[in-house]
């Protein structure tokens, strides 16, 4: 049995995905204290009850504004991983939105004082794990992808923070990916 969606209900649907890119765009461009419903509802060109309607809080349009970012850059990721290899995975950090990153690794700190962000910052760093198991073809549970993992967040860190050159930060990663494969040969 097919269920068709009244027009109201596409409407519904299209202005919470509109606030909910708002607040993304939001979180991306000014950080976690420049999303509030006013500022959400003004750029997306809704009114300010809209934001009350579709998201009862602050924390909860925060959390679904964290989730999509995360899954946004899961998807970019496992594609820029699956066509380059995980060796040019920094390659793909240099190249990335540094706005975008910075409010990604914001909110997965924050999510250490918030535990509604704790499962979303937990999704982040386990669908960065599977994907490099699939990559390296190693077990989920092998203790050598969270070394590789932990890495990775270093540099990526040090990359977005401090501005460090990739240089250094692509022979450590070739080194940690080639000491995570010995045990596999």
């Amino acid at each position: 049995m097919t269920t068709h969606r009244s027009p109201a209900q596409d409407r519904s649907r299209r202005r919470r995905a509109t606030l909910l890119d708002a607040a993304v765009h939001l979180l991306t461009h000014g950080g976690f204290a420049a999303v509030t419903h006013r500022a959400v509802a003004h750029h997306a060109r809704l009114p300010l009850a809209a934001t009350t309607y579709y998201f009862t809080s602050r924390d909860q349009l925060i959390a679904e504004a964290f989730a999509q970012l995360v899954d946004r850059e899961l998807a970019t990721i496992r594609t820029w991983i699956t066509r380059h290899g995980p060796h040019r995975l920094l390659d793909q950090v240099a190249a990335a939105d540094h706005t975008r990153q910075l409010a990604l690794w914001e909110l997965y700190v924050h999510a250490g004082r918030d535990p509604a962000l704790q499962a979303i910052a937990r999704r982040w760093s386990d669908g960065c794990l599977r994907i490099l198991a699939d990559t390296l073809r190693l077990p989920p549970d092998d203790p050598r992808l969270r070394l590789l993992y932990t890495t990775v967040s270093a540099l990526w860190l040090e990359h977005l923070v401090e501005r460090r050159p990739l240089d250094e930060a692509r022979t450590l990663l070739t080194l940690a990916i080639e000491h995570a494969m010995m045990g596999c040969r």
